[in-house]
């Protein structure tokens, strides 16, 4: 029987110098989209790092697929998970295909090499993407839009259940910011579970199907946007006076602040 919880966090406890998140328990639900909110340095980057096993957690356990994650290998991991992390990097001169291809490195071993599989992974995943006319074009060369697309792209070639977005929207304007997030909704509603550090309140709750609000490494919050983004949570979260109405689009919460001290 599948979980409806295939990825989630046990009670841990993870940090850097200092711990950020403490006992920290989270479960994400199958096939949602879910958005992690909170101001900076509240701990929304490290549980995303926490859960994409990039950091090991000082006590407790995350676990993939019902195992923990530390059980698995390399690849296994990555076969079941995709992670896009902040500022991603391409190296100098890399072209679009050449680095979309990247992301079927999971499936590489000494005795399978390069096959039609890939070739069509690769193409499936620029194509969901709308970046298979950009396919010859250095990395390097892209706007800001184009570049996040490309990486999604190679992420998608990994073929996985689970996708870890960790800020994707930063450094975009407004119109490509609705752009990928149309995209990541896509991607949800074709089936794979989406998780997404996002600053943008109003665009989480237009978009996510679930919302994490954490503050100072704990969760004050989580469950469907209609249920939790309150003029109370946005005042606990981000110390922000607002009123809550709805969204004339998608009849969800939308956040107006009425500039008044608190």
């Amino acid at each position: 029987m599948t979980s409806p919880h295939p990825l989630r966090a046990m009670d841990i406890t993870v940090g850097y110098r200092d711990a950020v998140l403490r006992n920290l328990s989270v479960a994400i639900p199958e096939g949602s989209f879910t958005a992690i909110i909170g101001p900076n340095g509240c701990g929304k980057s490290t549980l995303l790092r926490a859960l994409a096993r990039l950091l090991k957690p000082e006590s407790g356990e995350i676990f993939l697929k019902g195992k923990p994650i530390g059980t698995y290998a390399s690849r296994e991991v990555a076969r079941s998970l995709g992670l896009l992390p902040q500022s991603s990097v391409a190296p100098e001169g890399i072209t679009v295909a050449e680095l979309v291809a990247r992301g079927r490195y999971p499936y590489q071993t000494f005795l399978r090499r390069w096959s039609r599989q890939d070739e069509v992974a690769v193409a499936d995943a620029m194509a969901a993407t709308g970046v298979e006319h950009l396919a010859l074009e250095r990395v390097d060369r892209l706007s800001g839009g184009q570049r996040q697309r490309t990486w999604i792209a190679m992420v998608l070639a990994q073929q996985t259940e689970i996708l870890l977005l960790d800020e994707p929207t930063t450094y975009l304007d407004i119109t490509h910011q609705v752009e990928l997030l149309d995209l990541c909704r896509h991607l949800n509603r074709e089936g794979r579970t989406l998780v997404a550090v996002l600053h943008d309140l109003n665009l989480a709750c237009r978009y996510a199907t679930h919302v994490i609000a954490l503050r100072d490494g704990a969760i004050l919050a989580e469950g469907p946007p209609t249920e939790i983004v309150t003029a109370d949570l946005v005042r606990d979260v981000f110390g922000l006076s607002a009123v809550i109405i709805e969204d004339p689009i998608s009849g969800g919460p939308l956040v107006v602040p009425d500039q008044k001290a608190i």
